[in-house]
């Protein structure tokens, strides 16, 4: 088992909005011979769309909206990629993935440098202590300077850069990279389209410093100036989390690809022992264990089936082997297991701790269900809630299709595309909708008409602010307010108060002051 595990390199790809990261993954699958052409999420000249984005509205618009799980072979290395979601919006789902991956590959725009939403990401891949590697992309348009784009990850996420190459040439003028390890010369040629692997070329320092002149003699400059002021990779501190490895690229061009690909398989941590809600650790050599990150469903449009992705914790899955869930303590059949790579899909026949398992028709799993084999009964922390600030009433255009329309906001919720409130007073037709961002809801009315045949009419209400409202009993007060509505939350009965603004709350906890209301605090465990 540990053999099997230390094959295994399980990690997310993190990043602001188009900085590349659907890209890049198409070009580590490209790299490791798993696709023969690498795809791109705007497509030019012809040139293919990327595997990981399969949803339709991911291709229209060229953006990731679902998380991507991808398995592929790397040498004797076993891959588990998981490709997020950029955009605040879908936030909460991005937060789930990070849960269950043993690293990230932090992606920075070489013009951008670190964004908004790389800066929330990264925050949390320190809170749950995920080490961090950095790429960063694009170098092969016109960018800021290298030394430039360090000194901002020193400064502003207070993370100690350590390259373990250095671009020669700069942003907009890629010739290579220099390898601060072997001090040799790295040469990158494009094919036609980029869609096919770039040609490497290998050589000495002498032989490049006589070729690329004075772009060469300045990259060993600013190498040196990096290792004088303590930039040199230190392994510690790298699983530490208190410094990053910085490599850098062009993913649309396949440049540099290899090089980051090369460092996961070396550098980053192979699955370690999960800590369970006892906070002991479930060692790997113990029978089967793993926790449901994420449920989807509608990726194969024929029979509209429902996939529970989980990732192993510990022991050796095997098909069709009976699991507890440990949520309801009820067996569970794994008959049909599945690997994943974007749509496409194979059985598996057994996986290991690190491993990400797709089951299919799983209906009984929710996001953040334990499952596992033999006793005590073994749970892991529950995932990351987030605080809606979005609300629409829901209602079908066709009140003749009301059975598709309820079953298809039953499936969002219990993929946590939306979070479903009901209350008497608007009674069961018409559910509020509630999300951390409003691009949510496009998704939700996107998929319920693909998916149900529904055409979806939302009516966006006042309110930006939820609170749990502690006791039920007092539900009147906050609906005699005038302000604020109570409603119920379906996937566990949770009563939310929902107000317009922090005044509104403040007004009525001063009237009221035995009102007992609960925060919902984005990315802190239910």
């Amino acid at each position: 088992m540990p053999r099997e595990a230390g094959r295994r390199r399980t990690f997310g790809v993190i990043s602001h909005p188009d900085a590349g990261k659907s890209t890049l993954t198409e070009a580590l699958a490209l790299h490791a011979r798993v696709i023969s052409e690498a795809g791109a999420v705007h497509g030019k000249a012809g040139r293919k769309g990327v595997v990981s984005d399969w949803l339709a509205m991911e291709q229209s618009r060229g953006i990731s909206i679902t998380s991507a799980a991808l398995q592929f072979g790397y040498g004797d290395t076993v891959i588990n990629l998981l490709d997020t979601p950029g955009h605040a919006d879908f936030s909460e789902d991005t937060y789930r993935v990070l849960s269950a991956v043993d690293s990230a590959v932090m992606l920075l725009d070489a013009a951008k440098g670190l964004e908004p939403q790389t800066l929330k990401l990264f925050d949390v891949c320190r809170h749950r202590g995920i080490p961090v590697i950095t790429f960063v992309n694009k170098w092969d348009r016109p960018g800021r300077e290298a030394l430039e784009l360090c000194d901002e990850i020193s400064t502003r996420i207070d993370l100690t850069p350590m390259p373990l190459n250095w671009p020669v040439g700069e942003a907009g003028h890629f010739r290579g990279v220099l390898d601060r390890g072997t001090g040799e010369f790295t040469r990158f040629t494009r094919t036609a389209g980029g869609a096919t692997l770039a040609t490497e070329e290998t050589m000495s320092a002498e032989r490049a410093a006589e070729e690329e002149g004075a772009e060469w003699e300045r990259a060993v400059e600013e190498s040196e100036l990096l290792s004088l002021s303590g930039s040199d990779f230190d392994l510690d501190a790298f699983l530490s989390g208190k410094a990053t490895p910085v490599l850098f690229g062009a993913g649309v061009l396949n440049m540099g690809v290899r090089q980051l690909l090369d460092t996961i398989v070396e550098l980053a941590p192979r699955p370690t022992p999960r800590v369970d809600v006892a906070e002991k650790p479930r060692e790997l050599e113990t029978p089967f264990s793993g926790f449901v990150f994420k449920v989807q469903t509608g990726m194969d449009p024929a029979h509209r089936d429902r996939v529970a992705f989980v990732r192993v914790c510990s022991g050796r899955f095997e098909r069709g082997m009976v699991v507890t869930h440990a949520q309801t303590g009820r067996p569970f059949s794994t008959k049909y297991a599945q690997q994943m790579f974007g749509r496409e899909r194979n059985t598996v026949e057994e996986a290991f701790p690190g491993d990400v398992v797709g089951l299919v028709n799983a209906n009984a799993l929710q996001v953040g269900d334990t499952l596992h084999v033999g006793k005590p009964v073994v749970r892991f922390p529950k995932l990351p809630s987030f605080a809606p600030e979005h609300f629409s009433v829901a209602r079908p255009s066709d009140l003749g299709r009301a059975k598709q329309f309820r079953k298809g906001i039953q499936q969002l919720e219990e993929e946590g595309v939306v979070q479903v409130l009901r209350s008497d007073r608007r009674g069961d037709a018409a559910p509020v909708l509630a999300a951390v961002g409003p691009m949510q809801f496009e998704v939700a009315a996107h998929r319920i008409e693909a998916e149900f045949g529904v055409k979806l009419l939302l009516d966006r209400l006042p309110y930006r602010i939820a609170r749990i409202l502690v006791d039920s009993g007092q539900r009147s007060i906050v609906d005699r307010s005038g302000r604020a509505e109570v409603l119920r939350r379906d996937r566990d009965g949770v009563d939310l108060a929902l107000f317009p603004d922090p005044v509104a709350v403040g007004s009525l906890q001063r009237l009221h002051p035995e009102l007992k209301l609960e925060a919902l605090v984005a990315g802190a465990d239910d």
